[in-house]
């Protein structure tokens, strides 16, 4: 199914989507258009309750250069105010993504540079064909990763963020696997498998409880382990174990028969 000419959309079956970006002559850099279009497809998904899982990828020889070159031209005769509201529509797109209810998995192979980096921050699982090679290139142009720096600095980290915004340097998979910024490697012919693996694996899970699983991920982290967080926490457990989804998980496991989400 084709979402526009900018994006692929796929859905396999009503629990899995896969969006692809389609521009593979330009190794999949993005422009104001697919910027648009990956924000009104990423809301459409948000909006769907059987979705349980979301693949993002690109077509073509790479996952994502960055801004297209074209764009970038068009940039440089732009006013302030004409920056900053094309900066923010980016922001809200990668918050449209970030804040996307269930698991989003990145399906990382060749270059995944600048803005693209800043796409594979803001997913949950980043699966990477071994020879992908990151690089947080704003520096060489004289500029910095503004927009897309909250979600890279909690997804590569604070300390490796200190060195790659500053000297643009390219990291491959291996080393964004060292660093806790890509969760799987491995060769590019089975990249395919191993993020279907993945799939199947969320898709198996409580739905309800995988969505409250991601946002209590988003929401406790880096905060203070007080009484506040302490009493949200007990309270969402009592919630989810009081629903009928946790009770038909814990029946299911009790009494060795698998639950209803997996039999429907």
């Amino acid at each position: 199914m084709n979402a526009s000419t900018m994006l692929e959309l796929q859905r396999p079956s009503p629990a899995v989507a896969r969006v692809f970006l389609n521009r593979p002559d330009v190794r999949n850099a993005f422009n104001e258009t697919t910027i648009a279009e990956l924000t009104a497809v990423f809301a459409d998904l948000a909006r769907d309750a059987d979705l349980r899982v979301v693949v993002l990828g690109g077509h073509g020889k790479a996952f994502c250069a960055g801004a297209d070159l074209a764009w970038m031209r068009a940039m440089a005769d732009y006013t302030w105010e004409q920056n900053r509201a094309d900066a923010q529509a980016l922001a809200d797109m990668l918050w449209t993504i970030y804040s996307c209810p269930v698991p989003v998995v990145g399906r990382i192979h060749g270059d995944c540079y600048a803005g693209g980096v800043g796409l594979a921050s803001v997913c949950d699982v980043l699966i990477a064909a071994d020879a992908a090679s990151f690089c947080l290139s704003e520096a060489k142009l004289g500029l910095l990763p503004a927009t897309i720096g909250p979600y890279v600095v909690r997804a590569l980290g604070e300390q490796a963020s200190r060195r790659y915004f500053v000297t643009a340097e390219r990291f491959g998979a291996v080393q964004a696997q060292a660093l806790g910024f890509v969760h799987a490697v491995c060769a590019l012919d089975e990249l395919d498998a191993k993020v279907d693996e993945l799939v199947a694996t969320i898709v198996a899970n409580g739905p309800m409880a995988v969505r409250a699983c991601k946002r209590l991920v988003q929401d406790v982290a880096h905060r203070e382990i007080d009484a506040a967080l302490r009493e949200d926490t007990a309270r969402r457990i009592a919630d989810i174990r009081a629903s009928a989804e946790g009770r038909e998980g814990v029946q299911s496991f009790l009494n060795k028969r698998k639950p209803t989400w997996l039999t429907d």
